[in-house]
């Protein structure tokens, strides 16, 4: 059973499209605890123009280990943002989340389901991304599908996530990049122009995890993943102040020059 109740801050977020594309959802949820319920806001977004999608017609259904925890009949969400869902999470597990849609602005529709696993406890602890991918990516790129998101989750589930070093590099590295990257997503879906800003910023990112591509041994992993760390903190962190440090020296010669 599904109950509304007043929507509360969130932590966790994951964007995914439905499987013939007509929608982008989007769902956002506090940390979650086994044996509890919690918020979760869903949000259907047009992806022709990033904006929420007003009007549609759609149901839930989410399973955890084959048995049905919670469904839902066809309901209206005339705002186009489900607010308030309560929804149970009984136990340790993967839980699948799937979300129909069979009508947009009051149109009939052939039905399109956009599917979501949210891990809990123990799988929580094993899953070192929230939605199965990069955030940041998946919003630049407009889709999980999109090729360049798929290839950075193939590399991490059968090359990284395959050694000690790896799930260590992971651990650490999400440590960082999840301080940020929900909040960059969501600023980048309403901004195009920061969509592509982002879209090029991140491209040394990109490149230096593609690297990990090759790390097929426990000692490639460590090391490789110790290099991708550093040159992405150089990269975004030391370049950045080193810029602002030259910038700082060049006005103030400009100043006494004047």
């Amino acid at each position: 059973m599904l109950l509304f109740i007043p929507a509360l801050a969130f932590a966790e977020s994951q964007t995914t499209s439905t499987d013939r594309g007509i929608l982008d959802l989007r769902i956002t949820y506090d940390d979650i605890e086994p044996g509890t319920n919690s918020i979760v806001t869903i949000e259907f977004i047009n992806p022709n123009t990033d904006k929420i999608q007003l009007h549609i017609d759609y149901d839930i259904n989410m399973t955890v280990n084959d048995t049905v925890i919670a469904t839902t009949p066809m309901i209206h969400s005339s705002e186009g943002i489900v607010r308030g869902l309560q929804v149970p999470f009984p136990t340790v597990g993967e839980y699948n989340l799937k979300i129909g849609v069979e009508g947009i602005l009051f149109q009939p529709i052939k039905r399109e389901v956009a599917s979501f696993i949210i891990p809990v406890g123990m799988a929580a602890a094993q899953t070192p991304e929230p939605g199965g991918g990069c955030l940041i990516a998946t919003a630049a790129y407009g889709s999980e599908l999109a090729p360049q998101v798929q290839n950075l989750r193939e590399v991490r589930d059968q090359m990284v996530l395959s050694t000690d070093s790896g799930r260590w590099f992971v651990s650490m590295f999400n440590q960082v990049y999840y301080i940020f990257s929900p909040t960059i997503a969501d600023m980048q879906r309403e901004s195009p122009v920061l969509k592509n800003t982002i879209l090029l910023s991140m491209q040394p990112m990109l490149t230096s995890l593609g690297v990990m591509e090759y790390a097929d041994s426990e000692l490639k992993v460590l090391v490789y993943g110790i290099l991708v760390i550093m040159f992405n903190i150089a990269t975004y962190v030391v370049v950045p102040i080193l810029i602002l440090v030259w910038l700082r020296r060049q006005a103030k010669r400009l100043a006494i020059a004047q």
